[in-house]
């Protein structure tokens, strides 16, 4: 190829080379990063394994918290069709029986088995809020009536400035509502 061939063929891809280059420039593209994981269990009941759009969390006992678990991707800017998807498991027998420890085999597997008996697994998709410019993980809430919440807040549960307001203890009411 002559060089008069090679600079009409150059020439010829330069309006696409440039066009494609302006429109690059108008489209952001979404860029996510990690975040910790972790849930606040509002409940007497124990939840052995929960997730979030398939990023699996600590397991948490009564009225407790876990965290640190690693990670949960968000986008780095918040859009209005931001969900969270979470799976989670309840032992709705976990106040039946205490743990006997693992020294006597046959009454740890009667404890154990008296567990998974009573597994009920919940699944619900919720709005993630706006949190702005600055998000730290996400944090799953689960309250009564196999109800939940989310935040990506960075303070912590029972700051003032925290998103979820709901006590640490809630009761199960006697008939859930609908």
């Amino acid at each position: 190829m002559d060089l008069i061939n090679l600079f009409s063929v150059k020439r010829s891809f330069a309006p696409c080379f440039f066009g494609m280059l302006l429109l690059a420039g108008y489209s952001e593209a979404e860029t996510w990063s990690g975040g910790d994981l972790r849930g606040v269990n509002h409940t007497s009941q124990q939840i052995p394994r929960f997730s979030v759009n398939g990023s699996s969390g600590p397991n948490i006992g009564s009225y407790g918290q876990g965290g640190g678990s690693c990670c949960i991707s968000l986008p780095d800017k918040w859009r209005p069709d931001l969900k969270a998807d979470v799976e989670w498991e309840v032992s709705t027998n976990s106040d039946r029986m205490a743990f006997p420890g693992y020294k006597d085999r046959v009454k740890y597997k009667a404890w154990e088995k008296n567990i998974l008996e009573g597994i009920v697994k919940h699944r619900m998709t919720v709005d993630i809020p706006d949190y702005g410019e600055k998000k730290c993980g996400l944090t799953v809430h689960f309250l009564a009536c196999n109800q939940i919440k989310v935040t990506a807040s960075c303070w912590t549960y029972g700051a003032a400035e925290y998103p979820i307001k709901e006590p640490r203890e809630m009761k199960e009411p006697a008939i859930c509502p609908q």
